[in-house]
C-alpha cells in the first residue's frame, strides 16, 4: 500500500515527529510504501533550490500515486501545504486519515470551559478549519493518538 504522509517539515520538531511516526508505521508493516516528503532531497533540501512548480509537480505526483494519505492536523492552524494536499487527495478519491493530538481539544464536558465560550476572546478550545476537516471526514477519519492511527492504517493493509 502506498501512503502519502502530509505534515509540515520545516522545524526540527516537525522533522523529528514525522521521522518517528513514519518509522513506527514502517516497522508495523513492511507492506507499507510511505512517501515522506522530507526524505525527497530533490525538492526539500533547503540548502539547494527547487522552484514552486518543481515542488508542486513532485508532491502531486506522489499524492496521485497514493492509496492512502496520512495528514497531520496539529499546529496553530493546519499547515497550508497539508491543507492543499488534503484537497488534492479528496478530489482524487484517495482516503485520508488525519491525526489531531492538540490537547486543547480536551475538556468538552468542563462547564467552565463551555461557559467561557460566551465571553469574547476566552475560547479554551483549539479551532481547525471545518472545510478541510470535512474533506477528511467525507473520505476517511480523524484520530487523536498515534496508536489509533497506526491501527487504522494496518486494518487497510
Amino acid at each position: 500500500m502506498k501512503i502519502y504522509f502530509a505534515n509540515a517539515l520545516f522545524s526540527q520538531a516537525d522533522f523529528a515527529f514525522n521521522a518517528q511516526l513514519v518509522a513506527r508505521l514502517r516497522q508495523a508493516s513492511p507492506a507499507l510504501d510511505i512517501y515522506l516528503p522530507q526524505e525527497n532531497a530533490a525538492i526539500n533540501d533547503k540548502n539547494a533550490y527547487a522552484d514552486a512548480k518543481m515542488i508542486a509537480q513532485a508532491d502531486t505526483e506522489k499524492v496521485r500515486a497514493a492509496d492512502l494519505m496520512i495528514a497531520i492536523l496539529d499546529g496553530p492552524t493546519i499547515d497550508v501545504g497539508v491543507a492543499t494536499e488534503i484537497g488534492v487527495a479528496y478530489a482524487l478519491h484517495i482516503p485520508i486519515l488525519g491525526l489531531y493530538t492538540d490537547s486543547r481539544r480536551l475538556g468538552a464536558t468542563n462547564q467552565q470551559k463551555l461557559s467561557a465560550l460566551q465571553q469574547v476572546a476566552e475560547n479554551q478550545f483549539h479551532y481547525l478549519n471545518l472545510y478541510t476537516v470535512g474533506l477528511i471526514k467525507l473520505n476517511g477519519a480523524v484520530y487523536t493518538d498515534q496508536e489509533a492511527l497506526i491501527d487504522a492504517v494496518l486494518k487497510r493493509v
